[in-house]
């Protein structure tokens, strides 16, 4: 269950804060990198090249220069953190990429996908990560033979560490595989990202689920049950397109990528299958934690309620009688007589006690 410091600090919940991002303009070209309205910081460049018996990394000022440290024998991952138009379309000149993927590259977000075209594969992925909230993020892969071009939407932060670690310490396959499985490895990262964020929904989940059914569960448990309702449902976006986005990898006949990875990529869709099943089962108990906080709210109010209702009709008789003695004729019987106002208060004692016998009998009461 939430703590009470927890729960007040959700009284007063932010509004989301939707970033501006590159979008294209009606009647632009296909193929047309805009540039955003907003300045942005300069993009960054790091080169790993790496083989069987050897393995580089550094920073790259430009494209031009970390093309140069492309070389046959092994494979070259060139990394671009941040989206620069300037620079994406210098990597399309060098490496041939395709307009329509550099701009789908650039004016994100986009749905996860996968394009062959005549030497590279263009593969969109959504990588999605929680640091005291969702950071959704589109991923742009670019690979052909030898080569791996990474466009990452935002600077600081990224789903790849574990793969930079397995290349820098050349562990399993990193090495002496090609390009088509450093592509693998890094869909497989941004897929395996999901489960902590899974992890972490469903932990909040079950905090609201205890919370919901709690007699003192006030508006902001509602709003924090929606809140985790839309992060599921940007979770869903992202991991119903990349299952289908790894099946036609598996599928495509591609010389692109090699039977071997093919294997690999079963793998990489049943961790898809297995995160959708998750975040569909969390979708269904947010909406069932939703309706058992609000027929718990109904509950609270019908009892109030009850209680309401069996006082009103307590006073309606004592009402009646007390609107008798109150009236102004001369001649009512217990008027002049001694006890009569104790007459009148043990009738309306008589009365209320009677009725609440017979709710208390009916099990109203």
């Amino acid at each position: 269950m939430m703590t009470g410091k927890t729960r007040n600090r959700h009284l007063h919940l932010p509004q989301r804060v939707w970033s501006k991002r590159p979008r294209i303009r009606p009647g632009t070209l296909p193929g047309t990198l805009v540039p955003p309205d907003e300045p942005r910081p300069p993009a960054r460049i790091s080169v790993m090249r790496f083989s069987r018996e050897s393995f580089e990394e550094r920073e790259a000022s430009t494209v031009d220069d970390a093309a140069a440290l492309i070389a046959p024998g092994g494979v070259t991952w060139i990394n671009v953190d941040g989206l620069d138009a300037a620079v994406l379309a210098r990597l399309g000149e060098r490496f041939g990429l395709h307009p329509l993927a550099l701009e789908d590259a650039m004016n994100v977000p986009h749905r996860p996908k996968a394009e062959r075209y005549d030497k590279h594969y263009f593969l969109v992925l959504r990588s999605i990560r929680h640091d005291d909230g969702l950071l959704d993020e589109q991923v742009s892969v670019f690979f052909g033979e030898g080569w791996v071009i990474t466009i990452q939407e935002r600077i600081q932060g990224d789903s790849f560490g574990a793969v930079r670690a397995a290349i820098r310490q050349g562990r399993g396959r990193t090495r002496e595989a090609g390009a088509d499985y450093l592509a693998y490895l890094l869909l497989d990262a941004v897929v395996d990202a999901y489960f902590p964020v899974v992890e972490w929904l469903s932990e909040r989940m079950g905090n609201l689920e205890q919370e919901a059914v709690a007699s003192t569960a006030s508006t902001a448990c509602l709003l924090e049950i929606q809140h985790v309702r839309h992060d599921l449902l940007t979770l869903r976006r992202a991991v119903w397109p990349m299952r289908e986005e790894v099946s036609a990898l598996m599928r495509d006949e591609s010389l692109l990528v090699a039977p071997e990875t093919r294997v690999f990529l079963r793998d990489a869709y049943d961790h898809a299958v297995q995160a959708l099943e998750i975040v569909e089962s969390l979708r269904e108990t947010a909406t069932s934690v939703m309706e058992i906080y609000l027929s718990a709210q109904n509950q609270r109010l019908n009892e109030v309620m009850k209680v309401l209702t069996v006082i009103a009709t307590l006073f309606i008789p004592l009402t009646f009688i007390a609107s008798i003695y109150g009236m102004n004729f001369q001649y009512i019987p217990e008027l002049h007589w001694r006890y009569g106002y104790l007459w009148a208060i043990g009738l309306m004692v008589a009365t209320a006690g009677t009725l609440l016998a017979y709710f208390r009998r009916k099990g109203w009461w």
